[in-house]
């Protein structure tokens, strides 16, 4: 536990001290398409190019790939100005396989850079420009801030939820960031020099493509740059059904990553004496917040249990002080960037949040999710 609690705590700890927005520099303005991945999103899917087509110049391009739809979210993203293409595989379905569409429609007259906006999302004024810039400036794929929010009369679990996203997304990408190191792809607000994309292997239906995509970058000498002042939201599902079905997506996948890649990531990173790839590495060892504190209080409880048993204080000290390095690090976090999202009271309530979630991480061990399915919003 040491190990993952630790880059948590400096992560935390280099994100609260480093004060204020995080800006970077910003280059000139290269030619640009926004890619818009769309599986079903008829009900969404106009108001997330409303908020992209005001950022974009005349020379710019909007694609949204209506991938395997039933319903009219081709019609919809055509009758609002975007240039639509059809993808239709029931066989292959997955982000990975939309995007690989898109790069090869692009190909024949490839922009400089691409930007992948989620279908549910809504961009911030400015965000658009300030991703392109920084991509031509850096030559390196770069990622937005991209936070989710509770929807209206949310109950308290959703919005604990929304807490730990921002630690994952947010609080700790900062940290990384005040080193000089990269950031996890967040799947959306994602920018790309074309170089890059158009050699990635794409077409894959993991359910964290983003994810692993990601790590594959850095591997090839070009890492993800994590740049606050693009902002991209998007809102949780209303209904308990997709709720719990995007999270069982989101951590079965970040947790099929960690138990897949990371003994070859540090493997890579100690035989290459690669220093982004080491961090990436480190990063990765940290899991869900969630889980994260699950293994503190059970290894803590084991270490109690040992001292009793054999009389043995030396363990028990060393987990405490792991304890109160990871609820510290909560703690800073909370009070510097969760405040607007819940009370301190009402995060007291997180621990009642972990064991709630024991049975999705139980599900991981017996029948994990592989297969990328889309959640229920309405």
């Amino acid at each position: 536990m040491l190990l993952p609690v630790a880059v948590l705590f400096i992560e935390v700890l280099l994100a609260v001290t480093g004060g204020g927005r995080h800006s970077g520099k910003a280059g000139a303005r290269g030619r640009l398409a926004v890619v818009v991945p769309a599986h079903n999103e008829a009900s969404m899917i106009d108001a997330t190019l409303r908020s992209i087509l005001p950022e974009l110049s005349a020379a710019d391009r909007l694609i949204v790939v209506a991938d395997n739809c039933s319903d009219g979210t081709a019609a919809i993203a055509a009758a609002s100005g975007a240039e639509t293409i059809v993808r239709t595989d029931p066989m292959r379905r997955g982000k990975g396989y939309a995007l690989d569409f898109a790069i090869r429609h692009l190909a024949t007259a490839a922009p400089e850079v691409i930007i992948v906006i989620d279908a549910d999302c809504q961009v911030a004024p400015g965000s658009i420009d300030l991703l392109v810039r920084a991509c031509m400036h850096s030559g390196r794929p770069v990622q937005a801030l991209y936070l989710m929010q509770s929807p209206p009369n949310a109950g308290l679990m959703t919005r604990i939820s929304e807490f730990a996203w921002a630690v994952k997304n947010q609080v700790r990408p900062l940290g990384s960031r005040r080193l000089g190191l990269s950031c996890q792809l967040m799947g959306t607000g994602m920018a790309f020099p074309w170089v890059c994309i158009s050699a990635a292997d794409l077409a894959s239906g993991h359910i964290v493509e983003d994810l692993k995509l990601g790590l594959e970058l850095t591997r090839a000498g070009t890492p993800p740059l994590f740049f606050p002042d693009a902002l991209v939201t998007s809102t949780f599902p209303a209904s308990n059904e997709g709720i719990q079905s995007q999270r069982v997506r989101w951590e079965h996948g970040h947790l099929g990553v960690i138990t897949s890649e990371l003994p070859r990531l540090y493997v890579d990173a100690f035989a290459t004496r690669d220093v982004q790839l080491l961090a990436a590495a480190l990063d990765l060892s940290v899991p869900p917040l969630a889980l994260l504190a699950l293994l503190v209080t059970a290894v803590w409880c084991a270490s109690l249990v040992f001292y009793f048993l054999a009389y043995s204080a030396m363990p028990l000290a060393l987990v405490s002080i792991v304890a109160v390095l990871f609820f510290v690090s909560v703690l800073m976090s909370w009070a510097f960037y969760g405040r607007r999202i819940i009370s301190l009271g009402s995060l007291a309530f997180a621990a009642v949040y972990a064991f709630w979630k024991i049975p999705l991480y139980a599900r991981f061990l017996v029948a994990r999710q592989v297969n990328w399915i889309r959640s229920k919003r309405d």
